[in-house]
């Protein structure tokens, strides 16, 4: 249950606004009996997380703006680390160092994952800290994707306070080129096998010919 994520995110204001619109009956029930403790990280929640190649993180200004970065990499470059810690190599990009400094100042983020093939998502709150390079260059090594070539700076780690799985509506599928290649490769090797029959087929009818005169 996402009972930690929905107490938290919800101010006095959206529960007003909910009892208005008819909804906070619903949502005061998914969030009874919250009392601060976490939101725990199960199965389905640290495989979903493992799989993703990509994600958007938003983190805050020391002036109250939010601020939203993208990350990717390789499928799992996002990982589980045990209970509701999660982490990742953060790697050398265009040097704003927005995030890095935000969390330096507040530790609240929110993450937004996505699978769009299979329209689903996972929206995660938590503290993060990062660690640079230089002070423990083991754990930075140790979330570095194999053979990915991308310069790490630090490791980000996220403590989970909460989840929640969105709906589906209004997701548009969407493939990658790996997806994509994947499902025509059968296809393609059919495709393959009926050329080739086509030639011989051509070649048998050819030397046929030939013969006849």
């Amino acid at each position: 249950m996402a009972r930690n994520y929905l107490h938290t995110i919800f101010t006095d204001a959206a529960r007003t606004m909910q009892e208005r619109h008819g909804s906070r009956a619903a949502y005061a029930r998914a969030e009874a009996g919250a009392d601060g403790t976490p939101d725990p990280v199960g199965e389905r929640e640290a495989a979903f997380i493992a799989a993703r190649d990509s994600f958007y993180m938003a983190s805050v200004t020391p002036a109250g703006w939010p601020y939203m970065q993208h990350r990717g990499g390789p499928p799992g470059f996002l990982r589980p680390l045990g209970g509701n810690r999660i982490g990742f190599a953060d790697y050398r990009g265009n040097r704003q160092y927005i995030s890095a400094s935000n969390l330096a100042e507040d530790p609240r983020v929110a993450l937004f994952l996505i699978d769009y093939p299979a329209r689903e998502r996972l929206k995660l709150l938590g503290r993060a800290h990062a660690v640079e390079l230089a002070d423990d260059p083991e754990l930075v090594a140790s979330l570095m994707p194999a053979g990915y070539r991308a310069i790490p700076e630090r490791a980000v780690l996220i403590d989970v306070v909460g989840w929640e799985w969105n709906c589906s509506q209004h997701i548009v599928p969407r493939f990658t080129e790996d997806q994509i290649s994947a499902a025509v490769r059968p296809m393609a090797a059919e495709l393959g096998r009926l050329r080739a029959e086509l030639e011989a087929l051509r070649a048998a009818a050819s030397t046929q010919q030939g013969d006849a005169r």
